[in-house]
């Protein structure tokens, strides 16, 4: 069994969200996590995520059929490319203590976006509860039978679609994240 040592190197960062994840504001709360999932004839692939804990939005993702450190950074790269440059002043990236965190070269990247860094306490899902609940989206999708990375690829986007323009959720009074995004940018202008 592959296991990761942390070096002197990671840091951990303290917890500033403590399971606050809507803070009122779109784009302020940014979650994160990595889950895994098998396809096909035994394939692995890891998907990152980042959704909004105001408007429940998925924005921004990556899946990928190794767990290095490029699916946290492409994760990234995706996410600031989607926000433009409009960072939220006391924006926050919420994570877990997972190897791929805490490394110096992830929290360099968060750090140079101008992302406030904040860590769930050790072995605690509950602190990241928002995009591990999200995760039970593995349930719903029928991505089992894919052949190939790509229709696997194809098969979660046109789920995270769905699940951000068409599924409605409880906790935005049966809205879904496109229509609350939508309601909260009118709500500021």
């Amino acid at each position: 069994m592959l296991r990761w040592r942390k070096t002197q190197e990671h840091h951990i960062c303290p917890n500033l969200l403590k399971r606050q994840f809507d803070q009122g504001e779109p784009e302020k709360v940014l979650l994160t996590d990595i889950t895994y999932m098998h396809y096909g004839t035994g394939q692995w692939v890891y998907l990152s995520c980042v959704k909004d804990g105001a408007t429940k939005q998925i924005l921004a993702h990556y899946v990928s059929s190794t767990l290095g450190l490029s699916l946290v950074k492409r994760t990234l790269e995706r996410l600031l490319k989607r926000l433009e440059g409009n960072i939220h002043p006391d924006a926050i990236f919420h994570f877990d203590q997972g190897m791929h965190y805490t490394h110096p070269n992830t929290r360099l990247l968060v750090a140079k976006a101008g992302l406030k860094q904040s860590m769930s306490r050790k072995g605690n899902c509950l602190d990241n509860a928002s995009i591990e609940t999200f995760f039970g989206m593995k349930d719903e999708l029928e991505y089992k039978d894919c052949t190939s990375l790509e229709e696997l690829r194809q098969r979660v986007n046109e789920y995270i679609t769905y699940y951000n323009s068409e599924r409605y959720q409880w906790t935005l009074k049966k809205m879904t994240p496109d229509e609350d995004e939508f309601r909260n940018h009118l709500i500021a202008a």
